[in-house]
């Protein structure tokens, strides 16, 4: 989801005036929030928080949107008649992973490194459990490259933001659940589009060999890239982390790498992802997974909580199934959510239902976003009462795996 930097760049006082429905580009900017179980945030830390987390929010999906409708519809109809399959994606009909985003470390981007609990925050174990409970198996935690690794994307990880992140992660996993690192960057490191692949890759062997011996943790190579300085640098960047990774002797794990235009699903094949990123290579057979992210609004933004039609969800995942079918791809939808109301109910259910259908290529689906300081955001996965959690409960747990 995306959001102006100069709403991010006003950090605690943008929060006021960020709608909770923007999009957030998490690592240019500020939101403030998050929080672990045993932390009780103040109300006005929240209010900021939840703006910023809006904007954060609203940098994901919101990429992508000149050229996509055309290439969804174009794409339905050879998506829905293609049936290659990967061996490493989940058996037909029901997905490996599937859970939601838990924000919160990525908070207040204006203010690095950073107050505990004032600008940022770690997720709630407890609020975590609760979604476990209804299904739930994997949870994607967004963190903020600069707070892990200060100064420089080199440096030693700072130990108190390290095991904070580590708490979290162990809890998830000790479950038996499924716990996605994830930089949300949007492949920028203190503001500037990351360069170097060299100190990426380095950053990666850093953050892979504190979780090499855990094979539910997952290694989402950075959020939504855009705006990049050439065409092939995303990809560049995306093979610099599956190196780093696998250089650390993290060898069982999956990697998500996601695309430019901030990893449009609509967009995948006509932003340039489709001829640049199918040639990543991984030392490990069947471990590279295609993240994607997808909103059901009118620019694709996840800003808003109207849906375009009832089966808009659908429409714009067919081109990105058939990119993977045609070139023997897995995939991931790791951004998605709808409104609270019946449209986008009935989309969401469409979309899910599609990609399950088609499980051959798609592992699963991740909500965005749970988190302790989402307050009203429009679509909060957070329980107990969450717009988000909900309205979709119901829905979202008929996805859950077996």
């Amino acid at each position: 989801m995306r959001v102006s930097s100069s709403l991010l760049a006003a950090g605690f006082a943008a929060s006021a005036l960020a709608a909770p429905g923007h999009r957030r580009r998490d690592c240019n900017g500020g939101s403030s929030s998050s929080s672990s179980s045993s932390v009780v945030a103040p109300s006005s830390t929240i209010a900021s928080s939840v703006t910023t987390a809006a904007a954060v929010a609203a940098a994901t999906s919101d990429a992508a949107t000149s050229s996509a409708a055309a290439t969804s519809s174009a794409a339905s109809a050879s998506a829905s008649s293609s049936s290659s399959s990967s061996s490493s994606s989940s058996s037909s009909g029901g997905f490996k992973f599937f859970g939601a985003s838990e924000s919160g470390a990525e908070f207040g981007t204006t203010a690095i490194p950073g107050v505990y609990g004032t600008d940022f925050i770690f997720p709630d174990t407890s609020a975590i459990q609760t979604l476990m409970d209804m299904g739930m198996n994997s949870f994607r935690i967004p963190f903020l490259m600069e707070r892990l690794a200060q100064s420089t994307m080199t440096a030693t990880l700072d130990a108190d933001y390290l095991a904070n992140l580590t708490t979290v992660v162990k809890y998830i996993t000790d479950a038996g659940s499924y716990a996605v690192l994830d930089p949300h960057n949007y492949a920028r490191y203190d503001g500037s589009i990351i360069s170097s692949t060299s100190d990426f890759q380095t950053f990666w062997t850093n953050v892979a060999t504190e979780f090499a011996d855990d094979s539910k943790v997952i290694f989402d190579c950075n959020n939504e890239p855009h705006d990049m300085t050439t065409d092939t640098q995303t990809a560049e960047l995306m093979q610099a982390c599956i190196d780093g990774v696998r250089a650390a002797g993290a060898t069982t794990q999956y990697i998500f790498v996601e695309g430019t235009s901030y990893t449009g699903a609509w967009t995948w094949t006509t932003s340039g992802n489709s001829d640049n990123m199918g040639n990543l290579t991984d030392t490990v057979d069947d471990l590279l997974v295609y993240e994607m992210h997808q909103y059901l609004d009118s620019d694709g933004s996840g800003t808003s909580s109207t849906c375009v039609s009832t089966t808009i969800g659908q429409e714009r995942v067919e081109a990105a199934t058939t990119w993977l079918k045609d070139n023997g791809k897995i995939g991931i939808i790791g951004e998605f959510a709808g409104g609270a109301n019946a449209d986008c109910e009935t989309a969401v259910e469409g979309m899910l239902a599609y990609l399950s259908e088609n499980s051959d290529v798609w592992m699963g689906a991740l909500w965005w976003g749970a988190g302790p300081w989402w307050g009203d955001y429009i679509y909060s996965m957070e329980p107990p009462s969450g717009d988000g959690y909900t309205a979709y409960k119901s829905i979202l747990t008929k996805y859950a795996p077996a």
